[in-house]
């Protein structure tokens, strides 16, 4: 293959990250590099990417997907219940664990039961309400989404009023995707192939630990850079091909969205047009903010002009509904469709944008006109 069939091979595969790097040097024309660029990075959402990555991948590797998506397919047994319990394993998960790694560990799974069944067509479908459910699951708790997290510190919110402030948004997520799957239809299930399994129960056990390891990381039990180490470490020496399995190609993307987001926010015009706005109305600000610079670095930006975290704190997170950017999780979804079924690119972002869109002007609605 010649130098030029392989660059257009890489950017028909990582069409996203091409994308993104384009934006970002767009942006360092009008923010040209300095140290403040080195704040742009969550060093700490970039180590737990990679780790997640890495274990799932090993996890995937012992075939324990496989076997968990067999239990599955005998417990539930048609269309509809399997796709539910999908969607709401994910929106549930996320209250446990932050959206990208719930997404990292549900998709391969959702993939893999939609396939060995013959229901690929739902594969769009699936993902898109899985995307939704990780981005809004984890709204209700101060440690479900990064922008959460952020806020809940940086205005001392009473973990009480918190729960309150998102209770409603969160209901009203919960009715608008069970609604949504309760169009699909009650087809019974059948596996494809009903070849044996057979699991790697060593690797399996390391892999369930330093999984495990991951999730602790995540709630700050354990040191970010232990759980790295560790996780290095162990795969160095059990199993190291499984380092080529880890998709850098979507670190790489966070990265640069981390520069373009960065520097939306520092360039001057936008940056007084958003200051302006966010004084008249705060909840419209900070979700039309998101469709520009993503959840979280709207939370960190707008909460320099404000004192409505309430407002502010409801906008970061049905603001990440929306366009593919709002929420750069989107993206973990995105790249794992592609993988699957990369000529279906439009038909993923025209069915992602109606649903996020759907499901933004009804949030709006029941957060501007309900009380509770």
């Amino acid at each position: 293959m010649s130098t030029k069939d392989k660059i257009i091979s890489f950017v028909k595969s990582e069409i996203i990250l091409c994308i993104a790097t384009v934006l970002a040097i767009i942006t360092i024309f009008f923010v040209p590099i300095d140290k403040e660029y080195l704040s742009y990075f969550d060093v700490n959402t970039l180590i737990c990417l990679f780790c997640m990555l890495a274990v799932v991948a090993g996890l995937k590797s012992t075939n324990a997907f496989e076997l968990i998506s067999r239990k599955m397919i005998s417990l539930f047994h048609n269309r509809r219940t399997m796709i539910c319990v999908l969607v709401f394993g994910t929106f549930f998960f996320d209250m446990i664990v932050a959206n990208d790694m719930s997404l990292i560990t549900f998709l391969p799974l959702t993939y893999l039961v939609l396939h060995s069944t013959k229901n690929d067509k739902y594969l769009a479908f699936t993902f898109i309400m899985q995307t939704i459910a990780a981005n809004m699951g984890g709204m209700i708790t101060p440690y479900g989404n990064p922008q959460n997290l952020y806020l809940y510190s940086y205005y001392n919110i009473p973990t009480g009023e918190f729960f309150r402030i998102l209770l409603l948004q969160s209901i009203t997520v919960a009715v608008l995707l069970l609604i949504c799957c309760l169009f699909i239809d009650k087809k019974p299930l059948k596996i494809r192939k009903k070849s044996k399994i057979i699991l790697s129960k060593k690797r399996f056990a390391i892999y369930v630990v330093l999984f495990i390891m991951v999730i602790l990381t995540i709630f700050r039990l354990i040191p970010y850079i232990i759980t790295l180490i560790t996780v290095i470490i162990a795969i160095l020496i059990f199993d190291p091909k499984r380092f080529k399995q880890v998709d850098y190609a979507l670190i790489a993307t966070f990265c640069v969205f981390f520069v373009f987001s960065g520097n939306i926010a520092r360039i001057p015009i936008i940056k007084e047009a958003i200051s302006k706005i966010v004084v008249e109305n705060t909840l419209l600000a900070g979700i039309v903010s998101c469709q520009f610079i993503s959840n979280v670095p709207t939370a960190i930006f707008l909460s320099k002009f404000t004192s409505n975290y309430r407002d502010l704190l409801i906008s970061v997170n049905i603001g990440s509904l929306g366009i593919l950017i709002s929420s750069l999780a989107s993206l973990i979804t995105l790249k794992e469709f592609l993988k699957h079924q990369p000529k279906e690119f439009r038909k993923y972002i025209l069915m992602y944008t109606a649903f996020n869109t759907l499901f933004l002007i009804t949030l709006l609605i029941v957060t501007t006109y309900v009380r509770i």
